[in-house]
């Protein structure tokens, strides 16, 4: 199986603009697309050719990278616009999106009946994660396809294959349930500090090392104690991951208690236009808010 050099990187956003740079600082030759042509062109001075739509976008690819809004805009991107038949022969489409594993199966489906192959690789670090080159991807697939793909995976992070197609967006809802639940924990445990006289920056510090830490206590629990919810991943995500998560939950005959409470928290945030854009740390304003005047805000 040859090597992958031309890569076509559909969707430049705040991850797809740093995963697609990396690309280009490890030599792949990248075309790049996004509905919004101003958001691809500064990687026209790293080297990349930007294309003036999806199906020009993909005629000389070797590998087509989608990493998109959602679900649906993810179809309307590689169905809609019926990029199977503008590909080469053999193209192998990795979408990188956050979406059901329902549908990335149906995505998988279609585009091996056109002759592709397909590989599901949802990731998990956000926007720092991206800009770092350090972000997890969770691949679902052909473990050929996967080998193949490895490159295109160490040059934006740390890809593992979890299984055949669906299992990579199966793995980052668990990632997901994680997340949420865990910044529910977090809010609740500095609170409960600070509401019984201790000082939740201290605690946050003697927990550190502890069973109990983790990224989220750290890099998370940071953001609450400064109320500083500037986005990272939004609540609004959050809310579609959980949605998601429940969802898969639901096919395979499960009840998620944790993950439903989480997800009451973050509908009730995403229901208010001033809040749903803020970072999912911001599920500590949910319980705040039922909580008063209990707060940590400095």
């Amino acid at each position: 199986m040859k090597d992958i050099r031309k890569v076509t990187f559909l969707g430049i956003g705040i991850m797809g603009l740093p995963m697609a740079q990396h690309l280009l600082e490890a030599g792949f030759e990248v075309t790049a697309w996004n509905r919004t042509r101003s958001k691809a062109e500064p990687l026209a001075s790293q080297g990349a050719r930007i294309a003036d739509s999806a199906e020009e976008a993909v005629r000389d690819a070797e590998a087509v990278i989608t990493i998109l809004e959602n679900g649906p805009v993810v179809t309307e991107v590689l169905l809609g616009h019926d990029l199977g038949r503008h590909a080469p022969a053999d193209t192998l489409f990795i979408d990188m999106s956050s979406i059901p594993p329902s549908l990335a199966r149906d995505h998988a489906a279609k585009l091996q009946a056109a002759g592709h192959r397909y590989l599901d690789a949802p990731v998990s670090g956000g926007q720092g994660g991206a800009e770092a080159g350090t972000l997890a991807i969770m691949v679902g697939g052909a473990a050929e396809d996967m080998a193949q793909a490895d490159p295109l995976f160490s040059a934006m992070g740390r890809g593992r294959h979890v299984g055949p197609v669906g299992c990579g967006q199966l793995t980052k809802l668990a990632n997901q349930a994680i997340v949420g639940i865990t910044i529910g924990a977090v809010s609740e445990a500095l609170l409960l500090v600070k509401a019984g006289g201790g000082e939740p920056a201290a605690a946050r510090e003697a927990i550190a090392g502890g069973f109990a830490d983790s990224r989220i206590l750290q890099v998370h629990g940071e953001r609450m104690l400064k109320h500083d919810f500037q986005p990272g991943g939004a609540v609004s995500i959050q809310l579609k991951d959980l949605d998601n998560i429940l969802a898969a939950a639901k096919d395979a005959g499960l009840r998620l208690p944790f993950t439903e409470c989480a997800r009451e928290g973050f509908a009730e945030l995403a229901a208010k236009p001033e809040t749903a854009k803020l970072d999912h740390s911001a599920l500590l304003l949910w319980l705040e808010a039922m909580n008063e005047p209990h707060s940590l805000k400095p």
